[in-house]
């Protein structure tokens, strides 16, 4: 078994357990690549683990199982290298919350060992897909999270109007308006109001940030729902978020969302569960009485 292993490059001190990490995948005789900026950063931090590994250069890859190292921003960068290849995604949390990353940094040797015994299951997690008219976008196309439209600086809210299926319109004036899967309605969707939406579910959510309207509120929708958005600004210009890939665009340009033709997949362990992981990181439905 092949893994390919990318991590967090920004903070070294989440890295200082992952030598049992490499260690466990060697003793089951396993073989890995690395992804080069986070070899050149372990290089020092385990070098007898680095020392001619192959090291991934680019997305064109092999693997039969890819690792995120670090919490859930490093998986979000990982699954745009990942791309549509199908790899099954082992998200290990080296960072604090840790949604997507739900296998403890501490537990690397029992999740390898539980793998080489193929005791893990897969989840599906569906992503969406943003093409644009008028100016072309830079970034990665598509989002596990979401697609985050927002005013550009400080300056007065943006008129959004959001055509679903192109005849529904509803209009926001508002600082923005995500849309979110169901794996992003934990993140900055929920910050902002959003519902809780459990990653099975065939949908997405439209959810304004701040909008100035108490009739404005997030809007669930069947994912095959296209969502057409445009904006106009007193600064003719807006940022788009697409998993925290952020890019400018000018007023002119529309925004054209979609359900995506494939999916991510997640790889879970040892019984883990949506709801148990609201239990753990949020501290969801607990009587804080006690």
């Amino acid at each position: 078994m092949k893994f390919a292993i990318f991590g967090n490059t920004h903070q070294t001190k989440k890295c200082e357990n992952i030598s049992n990490l490499f260690a466990t995948i060697k003793r089951l005789g396993h073989s890995y690549a690395i992804d080069r900026p986070f070899m050149e950063l372990l290089s020092d931090i385990c070098p007898e683990h680095t020392k001619n590994i192959p090291i991934i250069e680019d997305n064109n890859f092999e693997a039969d199982i890819v690792i995120s190292y670090g919490g859930d921003g490093t998986l979000l960068r990982t699954a745009s290298r990942v791309g549509s290849k199908g790899y099954p995604i082992l998200g290990i949390n080296a960072g604090r919350l840790g949604f997507l990353t739900t296998i403890s940094n501490n537990r690397c040797e029992e999740t390898i060992e539980n793998i080489h015994n193929n005791c893990y299951s897969i989840e599906e997690r569906s992503l969406i897909e943003v093409t644009s008219e008028g100016n072309r976008l830079k970034n990665y196309p598509f989002a596990l999270n979401e697609v985050a439209v927002m005013k550009h600086d400080s300056s007065s809210m943006m008129t959004l109007r959001a055509t679903l299926n192109d005849k529904d319109c509803i209009t926001y004036q508002a600082d923005g308006l995500i849309v979110a899967t169901p794996s992003g309605s934990t993140g900055y969707s929920l910050s902002v109001g959003g519902p809780i939406i459990s990653p099975d579910s065939n949908v997405i959510v439209l959810t304004p940030i701040a909008s100035h309207s108490l009739g404005a509120r997030p809007i669930v929708l069947d994912n095959n729902t296209r969502v057409k958005i445009e904006v106009s600004s007193r600064s003719h210009n807006f940022l788009i978020a697409i998993d925290g890939r952020n890019e400018s665009c000018s007023e002119n340009t529309v925004l054209n969302i979609k359900k995506a033709s494939h999916t991510l997949r997640l790889i879970r362990c040892n019984g883990s569960s949506f709801i148990k992981n609201l239990h753990e990181k949020m501290m969801w439905g607990a009587d804080t009485r006690e």
